[in-house]
């Protein structure tokens, strides 16, 4: 099915519109004429997915809210299955003399806390990252919808990385809210040996010495971290889905079955996941050694740290982003299969478009 992903390390997802046009606009005019045949058997491809039975209209009430369960679970499941690998993480990013990597981290908190010590934090991490997971991909579809409602139609394919990128960072914006307060517990539980070990035993103690606001102080720098991930994460994967489907598949995506499908959704997530690792670690470094502070700010922990300082772990966490997002994009779209949601296909240039460039009659 894969033939070949060489040409994608050729391809930039990130095109201006006026090249992407250009491209767009010589692959059209070189392609050959098709066979009366070919061509009849793609309408009717076309015409049996046209006729193919959605539980609800793309863009209702109903469509947001599944894909907002759907965000529930990519999310809770995924971060909630490697915090023995977040918490190793936590612990080099916060205490880098004691856990030396990530081999020594899990050696060093097994011989300390025994196996059981490796999933310390599951619970703020399953409760947290649901509610994060609900309103990045719920809100997403929905600012994605409202945007592109707004530039146009031939906008939006003209400027869709720039929609991909400013629906996912709305959608963040809000979601870092929602994850914020479990967040600083997790993080507390995690790297602070006897503090708690449980959330019922956290958020009280958290409350009584600093109020409110220990639940709430990393939030900005979880804007500063998610923001350019969850960005990175949605527009990536949305051009390099585009793009596989384009130079590697060697078929239209409404040819190839729903497992081919999930499998292209499955090394998008991936691909996108990696470059998610490196924009968001310096952050995610500042948020782990705030929470575990007290009266730090973001400024004097980022000062401290120094730029060598803020990019330890990264090997850890690309491992552990790069399968998480792979993973959540896979469950995000089983999810939408199994309750038979609308799923647009890669974007193509408006026949108005076409018609503007002079490349149809």
């Amino acid at each position: 099915m894969f033939s070949s992903v060489a040409p994608l390390a050729r391809l930039n997802p990130f095109h201006a519109p006026h090249l992407q046009l250009q491209q767009d606009g010589v692959s059209l005019r070189r392609r050959p004429a098709e066979p009366a045949e070919a061509a009849c058997t793609r309408r009717s491809l076309a015409a049996a997915s046209a006729e193919e039975e959605y539980s609800c209209e793309y863009g209702s009430l109903k469509f947001y809210a599944l894909c907002g369960f759907g965000g529930v679970l990519s999310c809770g499941l995924t971060h909630t299955a490697v915090v023995p690998l977040d918490l190793v993480k936590c612990r080099i990013q916060v205490d880098p003399q004691k856990y030396k990597s990530i081999f020594n981290g899990f050696s060093v908190t097994v011989r300390e806390d025994g196996v059981r010590g490796l999933a310390k934090g599951w619970a703020p991490t399953f409760i947290g990252y649901s509610m994060q997971g609900l309103c990045k991909f719920g809100f997403y579809e929905i600012f994605k919808v409202l945007y592109g409602n707004m530039l146009g139609e031939e906008n939006a394919y003209l400027w869709r990385t720039s929609l991909y990128l400013a629906a996912s960072a709305s959608a963040e914006f809000f979601a870092d809210i929602a994850l914020a307060p479990m967040e600083a517990a997790k993080v507390r539980i995690q790297t602070q040996p006897g503090y708690a070990n449980t959330l019922r035993q956290a958020a009280p103690k958290m409350f009584a010495e600093e109020g409110i606001w220990a639940f709430y102080k990393g939030v900005a720098p979880l804007w500063m971290r998610q923001i350019p991930y969850t960005m990175m994460k949605f527009a990536c994967f949305e051009r390099t889905v585009e793009a596989l489907y384009k130079y590697v598949v060697p078929k239209p995506r409404s040819e190839c079955s729903k497992g081919e499908q999930l499998v292209v959704t499955f090394i998008a997530g991936y691909i996108a996941g990696v470059f998610c690792a490196i924009v968001s670690h310096p952050a995610d470094s500042v948020v782990s050694v705030l929470n575990k502070e007290k009266g730090s700010s973001a400024g004097e922990v980022l000062k401290r740290l120094g730029f060598k300082g803020v990019w330890k772990g990264l090997f850890a966490r690309i491992i552990m982003i790069g399968t998480l997002t792979a993973l959540q994009w896979f469950i995000y779209d089983s999810v939408k299969v199994y309750f038979k949601l609308p799923r647009p296909p890669p974007p193509e240039m408006p026949e108005s478009l076409k018609r503007k460039l002079g490349l149809i009659e």
